[in-house]
């Protein structure tokens, strides 16, 4: 298998945590933790997230309530976080909402 990227699509929600080593794309709803030690997360415009995220990269598009760590982060133009991030780089595109604090570098 060539492409290492996990898919959930739009309409599949999950309760629970999910643990990934590779890449994951998330545009369904997802109620838990996201975790993975090194893997990039893209969480596309119909995603919406109910817990923590914790992952080598995060590029948000959608909706996420909860905390982001990450080492680096990436919010896009209409993506929504209620909630904390600690980054080491953190881009923020104009329309991008942040509610909360934001913990960047070292």
């Amino acid at each position: 298998m060539a492409n290492n990227t996990n898919v959930l699509a739009q309409g599949i929600e999950i309760v629970g945590t999910i643990k990934f080593s590779n890449d994951m794309i998330i545009d369904g709803k997802v109620d838990g933790e996201i975790e993975s030690q090194s893997g990039t997360v893209t969480i596309g415009e119909n995603a919406k997230i109910k817990g923590n995220v914790k992952a080598g990269e995060v590029k948000m598009y959608g909706h996420v309530e909860g905390t982001i760590t990450s080492d680096r982060c990436e919010l896009m133009e209409k993506s929504v976080l209620k909630g904390d991030i600690k980054t080491k780089k953190l881009t923020m595109q104009e329309g991008a909402l942040l509610d909360g604090r934001m913990q960047t570098g070292g």
